[in-house]
């Protein structure tokens, strides 16, 4: 990458817009590891660091601190605002994109190890935003999942139903009824997943029952080895491993009842609490079901009611769907269209299905 002999005045207005961002930058991950602790706090921190150094090579190039300077990007204004807010995964979610925008590849006055240290903090984001995801999977995929069927299916059922030509109280009354049923119907089923999921990954986890005998198995030919085949390990490492548990075995105090060390799982935080998963799941439908119940609920009927229906759930299916793109790394507009497009798609079918049927009785 070839430098230019002589800065411009478009360089050095460039360079104070690098500036100003890479400081505000920085306040993201300092606003982001104030609300947590451990080794993410230290990632995030080192992060803020890292910008630092970016900062005091345009400085550098500047001569100093600059009399005047630009507002940064808008979308880092926005990072900051809601890391200072909230610290939540949605904030990990966009500075993971925005990292992605790297814009020193073509930047001649940028280092080789500014635009590597770009690239580097996109992956360190992205698996800061990874964890937060796995915590959120559970609760999320059942209010995401909540929300979507009670829009979709409230609405297929108010428009199937009002287009057969009943009163405005019945569409009233059928919604409501959809709106309980399906909120409780939902919260039941989520429960009982996620309690079999648990039950199930807890019956797979490792157990002490054999620990107590541990000292007692011959060192170099014990049966311990095939337990490490069991959960994956290659032959060599699991008979390495047994080895060393029987070796601390028969170290350990007689008179202490020794426990061989276990390996972490997260696949409980993964999975998530049945109760959180059903509380959220029937919250979230009801909230969802609700919006398209409104134009009859404030005395709407008829074509304006169903009208109004579709403008309130399409904006709900649009927020929805670019909520989800945000959090899993996609392109949010595209997981709204297509949100709205399913929810539409299903309207469509149930209202013309409440036509047919309405003349065909009428």
């Amino acid at each position: 990458m070839s430098v230019p002999a002589a800065p411009t005045a478009r360089d050095r207005r460039r360079w104070g817009r690098y500036l100003v961002n890479e400081r505000a930058e920085a306040r993201v991950y300092r606003e982001l590891a104030a609300r947590r602790d451990g080794e993410e706090r230290e990632i995030l921190l080192a992060l803020a660091e890292a910008e630092g150094r970016h900062e005091e090579h345009w400085l550098a190039l500047l001569g100093g601190e600059p009399g005047r300077l630009p507002r940064p990007d808008t979308r880092t204004v926005l990072l900051g605002s809601m890391a200072k807010r909230f610290g939540s995964i949605f904030v990990l979610a966009l500075a993971q994109k925005a990292e992605a925008r790297s814009p020193y590849d073509d930047e001649p006055f940028a280092t080789p190890a500014m635009a590597a240290d770009e690239k580097v903090h996109h992956e360190v984001v992205r698996g800061l935003a990874a964890r937060g995801r796995r915590r959120l999977s559970g609760t999320f995929r059942a209010a995401v999942f909540g929300a979507n069927d009670g829009l979709v299916s409230n609405l297929a059922l108010v428009l199937g139903v009002g287009a057969t030509g009943v009163s405005s109280q019945f569409v009233l009354f059928s919604g409501i009824a959809g709106l309980l049923a399906g909120a409780l119907s939902m919260g039941a089923g989520e429960f009982v997943s996620v309690r079999s999921q648990r039950e199930l990954l807890a019956a797979t986890e490792p157990s002490d029952y054999a620990d107590h005998v541990l000292h007692n198995l011959d060192l170099d030919a014990n049966e311990l080895a095939l337990v490490y085949r069991t959960r994956g390990m290659p032959e060599a490492d699991a008979l390495a491993r047994a080895r060393r548990i029987v070796a601390a075995a028969q170290a350990a105090d007689p008179a202490e009842p020794y426990r061989a060390p276990v390996e972490a799982s997260n696949e409980h935080e993964v999975v998530g609490g049945a109760w959180g998963a059903a509380l959220s799941s029937f919250l979230f439908f009801a909230s969802g079901a609700i919006i398209p119940v409104l134009p009859w609920i404030f005395g709407l009927s008829g074509l304006t009611a169903v009208l109004v229906a579709l403008v309130l759930v399409g904006l709900a299916l649009l927020a929805t769907g670019a909520a989800v793109g945000l959090l899993s790394g996609g392109p949010p507009l595209r997981r709204a269209l297509r949100q709205l497009a399913i929810g539409y798609g299903a309207a469509l079918i149930t209202y013309a299905l409440g036509l047919l049927f309405g003349v065909s009785i009428g």
